[in-house]
């Protein structure tokens, strides 16, 4: 009797989704449906003849995000173990129909989406969540000869740079930049010896850096990024009008639907700079909220991981954290001046569809690992 009492009171106060996770994520997804409207809506009316058409299709992209956060949630993460090589062989044949098939959809000088009907699908979200599952269960299972250099450290290194190669050839720098870090982060915490890492740098350092100043164009961007009001007609632009949109929202903001700078000021007001519309419209305010709600779904993360049942779930957590919280941080970054200028969703806020379904079931996923260490 005392048994199954105790037994009913902690399933009653186990809950089938994780609050202190889906709050956040939540309160973000909707920030984001007002936000989207409010910057897309001049655009989309110029462009589509109607102001709701970015945000009907969002509202899509949402429906279909929270069904793949409810699935994920269900299915044990264990499910995706043996899927790991299989996710990395999807991952390599969706960059190379993008850059060698009539898919590839070319935009503002890069191909990054595969073009399916009505459809864009950019493969690199879907690579940098193939590859946390790969390194996830790859370094889980080495963990009795993690530090040995050909099995804890190479193997994982020459994967990166397969991937880095046919992402640099779309090109997408930065995606390449956060795939590095999430992969880097991951070796550490898997137990990789630090003197393997810090040789690494020691490489991918000068490399980035070549890769930098031998193309005219991040050559320019950089340049532009140490002193963007001289570039304000060309590279400049689009740091400058960000950095105009922060400054005219001041503490409080201009309102919702009455920034300026999204008047075919902002490029990509609905996508890349986003948070700008929001730095505008909400002010130093609605940012802090922004940030907060971030921070919020970064320690979370945190904790499951922390508190995964075993080293393939923690290390998938943090993975999956990683990725959110670097993604976060570059475009929050770009936004205000802080990086270079690179062509990333902003989670859970941004129009898109892949970066969107991905991040929600990254959260669903969490929930799981969650779930199944009793949080």
């Amino acid at each position: 009797m005392r048994t199954s009492g105790t037994t009913a009171m902690h399933s009653s106060r186990v809950l089938p989704y994780d609050l202190g996770l889906l709050f956040p994520v939540l309160f973000l997804v909707g920030i984001g449906i007002v936000m989207i409207y409010s910057a897309s809506s001049a655009l989309a009316m110029k462009k589509f003849g109607s102001d709701y058409y970015f945000l009907k299709k969002q509202l899509v992209f949402i429906c279909l995000g929270i069904g793949a956060l409810i699935v994920c949630r269900h299915i044990p993460y264990t499910f995706y173990r043996p899927l790991a090589y299989p996710l990395l062989a999807a991952g390599i044949i969706g960059l190379a129909l993008l850059l060698w098939s009539p898919l590839g959809l070319t935009a503002g000088g890069a191909t990054r989406w595969l073009h399916f009907g009505g459809l864009n699908v950019q493969p690199s979200e879907f690579v940098r969540f193939a590859m946390v599952v790969y390194l996830a269960d790859s370094l889980s299972r080495k963990q009795d000869q993690i530090r040995i250099f050909s099995i804890g450290f190479l193997p994982h290194v020459v994967v990166l740079g397969v991937f880095s190669v046919l992402m640099l050839m779309e090109p997408d720098f930065g995606s390449v930049a956060i795939l590095a870090a999430v992969t880097l982060v991951m070796l550490f915490a898997g137990g990789v010896r630090l003197v393997h890492l810090s040789a690494s740098m020691l490489v991918l350092l000068p490399a980035a850096y070549f890769l930098m100043i031998h193309a005219a164009y991040r050559l320019k961007r950089l340049m532009s990024f140490l002193n963007p009001w001289d570039y304000a007609a060309d590279q400049g632009y689009q740091i400058v009008h960000s950095l105009m949109a922060f400054g005219t929202g001041g503490i409080w903001g201009t309102g919702i639907g009455k920034g300026y700078q999204k008047l075919f000021y902002l490029p990509e007001p609905h996508t890349d700079f986003i948070f700008s519309v929001i730095g505008e419209e909400l002010g130093l305010a609605g940012v802090l909220v922004i940030i907060g709600l971030y921070a919020a779904v970064l320690w979370r993360g945190i904790q499951i991981a922390r508190r995964a049942p075993d080293v393939f779930g923690a290390l998938m957590a943090l993975g999956l954290t990683t990725a959110i919280g670097l993604q976060v941080c570059v475009n929050m970054g770009v936004a205000l001046g802080l990086l270079p200028t690179k062509g990333l969703p902003l989670p859970f806020l941004s129009y898109g569809g892949t970066s969107l379904l991905l991040s929600m079931a990254s959260v669903g996923i969490l929930m799981n690992i969650g779930a199944r260490s009793g949080m």
